[in-house]
């Protein structure tokens, strides 16, 4: 096998840079063992027909149920676009602070302004490190006035929380909890959560990002209207759950009948489309909020929506980043873009970061997350290209739209072996989502 490398693309500003070794495929058995955690759904998933899985927040992650023989992550994608699908997504670990100073410790990790939040509400926040890097994406939940829970992506937030808070200076406590949740999205997300919980909350009054407590399978839930794709969608979040997985995932498969209800894996296609970043993939600690568009997260001194007059880790190099930026000049190398690219349909998950290029010879950058959009009939994806100093109104940095470049895909895509095909960068998200999403700007 023929393993390709590149170095030319600049990545002089990461002390780690992305590893751009193009290996493709390359078939191993995942070892289950007991140093990886088994989620309270994961016996679920295997009776759903789980047949591969990965690794997320050191736990073991389903990612695929439909086989590539029976039409594979395609077959998953109609089933959220036309019915309601259900994910386990237990490896999202809820880490709760809770105490009198838990609003004031949220507000110093977080970058946007926590005192924003009320009771049985949540948003969408980032936390960043002392130089500004991304360290997390969750979603944020705050379950009472001195109760919030952390709905961790991909990292170990959970002891940088300890480690922040070590000399006990905010008086919390902070820990994971027995809570773990499932996705329920798709257009007939609505109907199903009303034949689940109807009874208890008035589904279809709730806001997105909107909480409320109920029984699912007679057992204690936090619902919540959030997701991780375009589509219409709730999260069950269900308290010990060690001990009751299976009841609310059984009510849930019981309500879910009539509305043909499939279980999927997280629809990376459909969070491609409405422009879902996936921590680790599209962005990671070594990425500032502006090179992967989300300045919007960021509080500003002075006056505006965005201000913030308490401190937070990472605002001023964040200020200075942003200072930098309105002055043109360029404080990374790097912007994440969306690319319409030409080439055979990606109807898999990519092995590598695919290389971009500008004339097809030299890469200057790379796609991190790349699929086929049906409806549109092309290839989408996010990458990182050079960031050429292009801000919108607002000021935040963007693609240049129509910008032209080449992308070097693996010959099982590639119209012509060995041909890199035409890209062009375009306006994110894809697709308008169904939910205001991550996209949420005002703090309420």
């Amino acid at each position: 096998m023929m393993i390709k490398h590149s170095t030319s693309v600049d990545q002089s500003d990461r002390k780690v840079p992305y590893n751009l070794r193009q290996s493709g495929p390359t078939p191993v058995q995942m070892l289950i063992s007991t140093r990886v955690r088994k989620s309270p759904y994961w016996h679920l998933s295997m009776e759903a027909g789980c047949w591969r899985a990965t690794v997320y927040n050191r736990i073991y992650h389903p990612r695929g149920y439909v086989k590539p023989e029976d039409g594979g992550a395609m077959v998953e994608y109609e089933a959220i676009k036309n019915h309601v699908t259900m994910w386990n997504v237990a490896v999202e670990r809820q880490i709760q602070v809770k105490g009198p100073d838990a609003e004031a410790f949220v507000d110093y990790v977080i970058t946007r302004d926590a005192t924003k939040i009320s009771p049985m509400r949540g948003r969408y926040v980032i936390l960043c490190n002392q130089y500004g890097g991304v360290l997390n994406d969750p979603i944020l939940l705050r379950i009472s006035k001195d109760e919030f829970w952390f709905s961790l992506s991909d990292s170990d937030i959970g002891l940088y929380l300890q480690g922040v808070n070590h000399d006990n200076r905010f008086n919390v406590h902070i820990d994971e909890i027995d809570v773990s949740p499932v996705q329920i999205q798709g257009p007939k997300a609505h109907a199903l959560m009303n034949d689940l919980i109807g009874d208890q909350v008035k589904v279809d009054e709730m806001p997105f990002y909107g909480l409320a407590a109920a029984k699912v399978g007679g057992r204690d839930c936090i619902i919540s209207q959030t997701g991780f794709s375009g589509e219409a969608g709730f999260e069950i979040y269900l308290y010990d759950s060690t001990k009751y997985a299976d009841d609310m995932w059984n009510a849930v498969l019981e309500a879910g009948k009539k509305h043909n209800l499939m279980v999927i894996a997280p629809a990376h296609h459909r969070r491609i489309q409405a422009g879902i970043l996936s921590w680790g993939q599209d962005m990671d600690n070594q990425h500032n909020p502006f090179q992967c568009n989300l300045g919007y997260q960021v509080s500003l001194s002075g006056k505006g929506e965005w201000n913030k007059t308490s401190d937070y880790v990472g605002k001023t190099v964040l200020e200075k980043m942003k200072a930098d930026l309105k002055d043109g000049k360029k404080p990374y190398k790097l912007q994440l873009v969306g690319l319409s690219l030409g080439g055979k349909p990606i109807e898999e998950y990519a092995p590598d970061f695919w290389l971009v290029s500008e004339d097809g010879n030299e890469p200057c950058g790379f796609i991190t997350s790349p699929w086929y959009h049906p409806e549109q009939g092309r290839n989408i994806a996010m990458g990182y290209v050079p960031f050429d100093g292009t801000l919108n109104n607002n000021g935040f940095p963007i693609g240049n739209y129509g910008r032209k470049f080449k992308v070097h895909l693996p010959d099982i895509y590639a119209d012509s072996p060995g041909v890199p095909v035409d890209a062009e960068v375009v306006p994110i998200p894809f697709t308008e989502s169904h939910n205001s999403n991550t996209r949420e700007v005002v703090d309420k």
